[in-house]
């Protein structure tokens, strides 16, 4: 009878060593089998979420694995006090330790939004809506009401944004974008202040961010700007008009079809700087690092006049009988082509 027991309980003892060892291999070939089979697989944590609606998506996104297999990983190694929300991107090469330490540290995805050099507000408003934040706070704002959200002290937001690439992910808000862009702006602005040379006539920062934006409009060849900014800062202690389109397109709106006309030249609107002297009320663009910097740093020239030359540039006149052969021939080559 002894030795029927014993027989019994060493089948057992065997049976568990068995067992033991067949869960050991299989835990061990789920820790290195990758987890997807898809090229690219997302999991969306919300907050609140548990460890086990972790695995229950997992499960749902045709993820490998049994279900003991995950929770024994989770608690051995403590991911399952761990969990992080957002979005996160999982290729078919991830394994399961290298899906959890992701989420452990929150590696989510980041997505991108460009403020491109020269936008209007009215054209970063429309772009708006496409970011991918979970958080919109913006949808149903007005101007007035945007900028006390961002504490701006300025009468616009025009001008009001850094063009640069910002990288966000799916829990910030369509308000802390917008935020982040205008921090960046003000320490451009601040330090292209404080850098800018002493014969600059301009009363303040946000004047700088105004000639800035003329200039931003005015070309996009980096060799132009500083002396663009020398015309302009030239017309202005000559008390002259700046003459500049792209404040006058500004001021017109809607009524531009993409032809300045002799009209639009003589429409008076605050942004008008055919028919008005100094520089106008607002910024009238999103205006990139260089310009600003250029706003405050003026060449020191003599040049009071510009037009385009037809090949991407401008040509430069310090008097308005160069200026006047300068238009002739920029008309002649107009015509010729």
């Amino acid at each position: 009878m002894k030795s029927l027991i014993y027989k019994i309980m060493a089948l057992l003892v065997m049976l568990v060593v068995l067992l033991t060892v067949v869960f050991y291999y299989q835990y061990q070939q789920f820790l290195i089998t990758p987890v997807f089979n898809a090229p690219e697989t997302n999991l969306d944590i919300q907050r609140g979420d548990y460890y086990r609606q972790l695995i229950t998506q997992i499960k749902q996104k045709n993820g490998h694995g049994k279900s003991w297999q995950w929770q024994l990983l989770g608690r051995w190694h403590g991911y399952d006090s761990q969990i992080k929300s957002g979005e996160y991107l999982f290729t078919k090469q991830d394994t399961p330790r290298q899906i959890l330490d992701a989420i452990a540290v929150n590696r989510v995805i980041r997505y991108s939004w460009t403020i491109i050099e020269g936008q209007t507000w009215q054209q970063v408003q429309q772009q708006l809506p496409q970011l991918k934040v979970s958080k919109r706070l913006l949808s149903d704002k007005t101007d007035a009401e945007i900028i006390d959200l961002l504490n701006i002290d300025a009468p616009a937001m025009e001008g009001q944004l850094l063009p640069e690439t910002y990288y966000y992910t799916r829990d910030d808000s369509d308000l802390m974008v917008l935020s982040r862009a205008h921090q960046a702006l003000q320490k451009v602005l601040q330090e292209a202040w404080h850098e800018r040379q002493s014969d600059v006539l301009l009363k303040n920062p946000y004047e700088m961010l105004i000639m800035a934006s003329i200039i931003e409009k005015e070309t996009a060849v980096a060799a132009e700007r500083n002396i663009i900014s020398g015309v302009f800062n030239r017309r202005l202690q000559k008390n002259m008009r700046l003459q500049t389109d792209p404040t006058v397109i500004y001021g017109v709106g809607l009524e531009y079809a993409g032809d300045i006309t002799y009209q639009h030249l003589r429409t008076d609107t605050p942004y008008n700087t055919y028919t008005r002297h100094g520089l106008p009320p607002t910024p009238i663009a999103m205006a990139g690092a260089e310009s600003i910097y250029a706003a405050g740093q003026p060449n020191q020239g003599k040049q009071l006049y510009f037009v385009a030359s037809g090949a991407g540039g401008h040509v430069f006149s310090e008097t308005y009988q160069q200026h006047q052969q300068a238009v002739k021939n920029f008309l002649k080559e107009q015509n010729d082509n």
